[in-house]
């Protein structure tokens, strides 16, 4: 693991933190990081399309077993690779499927550091073309000289504009937040 990827790992806590190193670990030895990675995000999308999926996986409602059935066959249906099914179903089978998504995202940036990338949390008022996408993943890259993934959301509260959180750092160039610091500025005068 190269020095960017063992201070990542240090940062992860928790048992989500050591199911991701975990997985990390196993699936970089086992020459699976790529898929293990294309897996994992498939994953984190369906989740987040899906909240009745996303609730059976966090509600103590549900046992492990119960747990366990559905996730086998999503990962079924997904078409995942047998070190991905069976990391999940020993989760399920630990009680710990409610830490999977935290799991996910600290696998994610293990991979992103041992790749050099930085992920850009960025959200939009509406969803950006991919010539936008293209032009911020692209200017981010130069600032921070990594390679940069985006992570687009879209948030239509904001109005306009974006907000991007790269690593430790946040810019805030929604209209919403200019049209609020500019009412504070008035009520301050």
């Amino acid at each position: 693991m190269n020095e960017v990827a063992l201070s990542s790992a240090a940062s992860l806590s928790g048992a989500s933190g050591r199911y991701a190193s975990a997985i990390f670990d196993l699936a970089k030895s086992s020459g699976s990081l790529d898929t293990v990675a294309s897996e994992f995000d498939g994953l984190r999308a369906v989740l987040d399309d899906s909240p009745d999926l996303a609730g059976v996986i966090a509600s103590p409602a549900y046992s492990r077993e119960q747990q366990g059935a559905v996730m086998a066959q999503v990962g079924e249906r997904m078409g995942a690779s047998d070190l991905t099914r069976k990391f999940i179903g020993l989760m399920a089978q630990k009680g710990r499927l409610a830490l999977l998504p935290d799991a996910m995202k600290g696998f994610a940036g293990l991979v992103a550091a041992e790749r050099n990338e930085q992920t850009a949390e960025v959200v939009s008022a509406k969803p950006l073309s991919d010539a936008q996408r293209e032009a911020l993943r692209h200017n981010l890259a130069t600032a921070f000289q990594k390679d940069v993934k985006i992570d687009a959301q879209v948030d239509p509260s904001l109005l306009g504009g974006l907000i991007v959180r790269i690593g430790s750092k946040m810019v805030d160039a929604s209209l919403r937040s200019k049209l609020e610091r500019l009412e504070r500025a008035m009520k301050a005068n």
